[in-house]
Parts: structure tokens; C-alpha cells; sequence
């Protein structure tokens, strides 16, 4: 019996994985269950496992390819079963329409000379300002396709020398598919607010946590007295979270993660520290599951580490804010009439207008200040 191999859905907005890599060879023999091939998605690497025992016949996605959900990625057959050229045939994306427009040249005798090209072409033509006249067509019955253009755009205009080319794929490009539908569809706004970190900074001296681990405890708090902000927007409808799971923005070489320490509301400090310390170190060694980058209600990103003041940080779709947090540095301040030098730091509240209203999320902001100003966090 012919068994189809294909590419999993994780999640509901899943559109297509990355084939990671085959853990079996074509013609090797295969049990049902076992870890057949490796794929990327939604920032997670998953296992797929082969849904019948046979021979893998055939690989249909090489590793490195993107995959829609619910194609074929290979073929599972008995050794010596017969298998129809269609099922073996390898799934190639659909052809790119390749279209007749008219573009109007004035010619001496005031003729209009009708130049064939492909869409894609046409739109990098427009893009790079070139002239589809001068350009000469390599595709068929002398058609101009994008390299036709990109070629003569190289050559046309002087350009510096390129290092190296890295494929928007995987990480980066799950990165950049949802902070391009948060940027698009979220109207975003920000509040900023300075907080006094004395007090943190003297439980960090004590402890050995990080700002990073109190932030998550403070926040969670936070957000159990101001649950408009544990919020997503689904069509329709708020949805307003009972679960408190904070996600934290990793950075990686291949891109930006958001592990999600889960019910932080209800775990301590030190319990938020370990589970914390286990998510990043996953993350490092690239072993995240689905489970530890799902279900995230508010996200924290800090890049205070890399001695950043402020930034604005965009939002993790769909939830309702994103909290932004900057480095703690020394500086004056004027307590009571009088300069004295603290450490202060700055947080900054992206949130989605359409969910939260800007008083809703300044009060927020103030209750997360006073909850880390006067550590009544670290006893909860």
C-alpha cells in the first residue's frame, strides 16, 4: 500500500514547514512510528514520524525546502510495489502566470509595440526603474522573465559587493511573516515609564536572579490585576486569558524565539528561574517543542543586555502588548528637593489599540513600577 509522507500542521495558522533534515535514506526500511524527517515551523522543529512500516521509495522535499501543509514530502511503499509515475513525481511550485501587457513606446511611425513579460518581471522593472525596451528576454518565444531583469539592473547600475546571501527561511522567515501581519494589522501605540530598580537591584546583589526573572513575576502580577492587557484579538472577539504564560523573547542565530514560561502567575520566583533557565538552554541546543513556543498570552523582550535605553518593540500576534525593558543604569534623580544617584531603568508598553485604550495600559504600567519599586513580588 502507497503511503503518502506530508508536511504536518502545528498550528491553525501554519501555512508551510521547512524540511530540516531525513533521518532515513531513500530504499532504507521504515517501522510505523519511528522518527522519519525533521521539520521547521512556527519556530519549532518537530519529528514527523512515518504513519505505516515499508521502504521510503521516495523523497519528494530535499532538506531546505519549504513545504505547504499537506503536501508530500515522501513516499512509503513495500519494496517491490508498483508505484504510479504521478506519486513519485517531485511537487514543484506552480509556474508563475506569464502575461501579454501592452506598454506603450512611441515609435517613428507612431506603432505600439507590445512587449511580453512576466508579472514578476514587470514589478521588479517598475521596482529598479528599468526599461522592459532595452531589456532582452531569455524565457520562451523571447519572453522577459525576473532574472532578464535582474541582470540588467546588476549591470546597469554599480553596486557594492555582496558578503554573502542568506535565505529568509525557517526562523527568520516565521520572524518576519509575523511581525510583517503585526505591523499590517495591529494599530500600535506605547507608553513609556522610567522605574527606580533600587530595590531589584539589591535582591539581584542577594539572590543571583535576573531582571529578566523578576520581570516575569512582577508582570505576571501585573496583568492579574489588569487582565485587559492578558488579551488576544480573535475575529470578532476579546479574548481576555485566565492563564497568565509570559513569553520571552531569545535571540539566536537563526533568529528570534519566544519560549513561554507558562502560569507565571502561580510559580515562584525560583521556579520561575528554573523554568526560565530550562527554556533558554533548550533553545540554545535548538530542542524546543511545540508546547514551549505556544500559548503565550504577553511577551517580554529585553535588551537592556546589550546596553540599550529604550526601544519600541512590536507586538507577538495576536496578543494584546509587549513589554520592552532597557537597561538599569545609575543616574541623578531628585528625591524630595534633593539629588541622589539611583538605578532606574525604562520599560516601554507596546499594545494594540484595538484590544487596549492608552489609560488601561499607563495604569498597567504603573502598577508593574510600584510592584518592582517596592519588591512585593519576590514573596508571592
Amino acid at each position: 500500500m502507497v503511503t503518502k509522507v506530508v508536511m504536518p500542521r502545528l498550528s491553525l495558522t501554519m501555512k508551510e514547514g521547512t524540511v530540516v533534515q531525513w533521518f532515513k535514506k531513500e530504499g532504507e526500511t521504515v517501522q510505523k512510528g519511528e522518527p522519519l524527517v525533521e521539520v521547521l515551523s512556527e519556530k519549532v522543529t518537530y519529528d514527523v514520524e512515518a504513519p505505516e512500516s515499508g521502504v521510503l521509495r521516495k523523497i519528494l522535499a530535499g532538506e531546505g525546502l519549504d513545504v505547504p501543509v499537506d503536501q508530500a514530502i515522501g513516499v512509503i511503499a513495500a519494496a517491490d510495489e508498483t508505484i504510479a509515475e504521478t506519486e513519485l513525481a517531485t511537487p514543484r511550485e506552480p509556474a508563475s502566470q506569464i502575461e501579454k501587457a501592452p506598454i506603450l513606446a512611441p515609435k517613428p511611425d507612431e506603432a505600439i509595440e507590445r512587449i511580453p513579460a512576466s508579472p514578476a518581471a514587470r514589478k521588479l522593472a517598475r521596482e529598479s526603474g528599468v526599461n522592459l525596451m532595452t531589456v532582452k528576454g531569455s524565457g520562451p518565444d523571447g519572453r522577459i522573465v525576473e532574472d532578464d531583469v535582474r541582470r540588467f539592473a546588476e549591470h546597469a547600475v554599480s553596486k557594492p559587493r555582496v558578503r554573502e546571501v542568506r535565505p529568509l527561511a525557517g526562523i527568520r522567515k516565521t520572524t518576519a511573516e509575523r511581525l510583517s501581519l503585526s505591523a499590517r494589522t495591529a494599530p500600535h501605540s506605547t507608553v513609556i515609564m522610567e522605574v527606580d530598580m533600587t530595590n531589584a537591584v539589591r535582591l539581584r546583589s542577594e539572590t543571583q536572579l535576573s531582571y529578566t526573572e523578576m520581570l516575569i513575576k512582577a508582570a505576571a502580577k501585573a496583568l492579574q490585576k489588569h487582565p485587559a492587557l492578558n488579551a488576544a484579538l480573535n475575529g470578532e472577539q476579546i479574548k481576555i486569558f485566565e492563564d497568565v504564560n509570559i513569553g520571552v523573547a531569545v535571540a539566536t542565530e537563526n533568529g528570534l524565539v519566544v519560549p513561554v514560561v507558562e502560569d507565571a502567575d502561580k510559580k515562584s520566583l525560583g521556579e520561575i528561574s528554573s523554568a526560565l533557565k530550562t527554556l533558554i538552554e533548550k533553545t540554545q541546543q535548538g530542542k524546543l517543542a511545540r508546547r514551549d513556543v505556544t500559548g503565550g498570552t504577553f511577551t517580554i523582550t529585553n535588551l537592556g543586555m546589550y546596553g540599550v535605553d529604550v526601544f519600541i518593540p512590536i507586538i507577538n500576534p495576536p496578543e494584546a502588548a509587549i513589554l520592552g525593558v532597557g537597561r538599569v543604569v545609575e543616574k541623578p534623580v531628585a528625591v524630595n528637593g534633593h539629588m541622589t544617584v539611583k538605578h532606574t531603568m525604562q520599560l516601554s508598553l507596546t499594545y494594540d489599540h484595538r484590544i487596549v485604550d492608552g489609560a488601561p495600559a499607563a495604569e498597567f504600567l504603573q502598577t508593574l513600577k510600584q510592584i518592582l519599586e517596592t519588591s512585593s513580588f519576590k514573596d508571592s
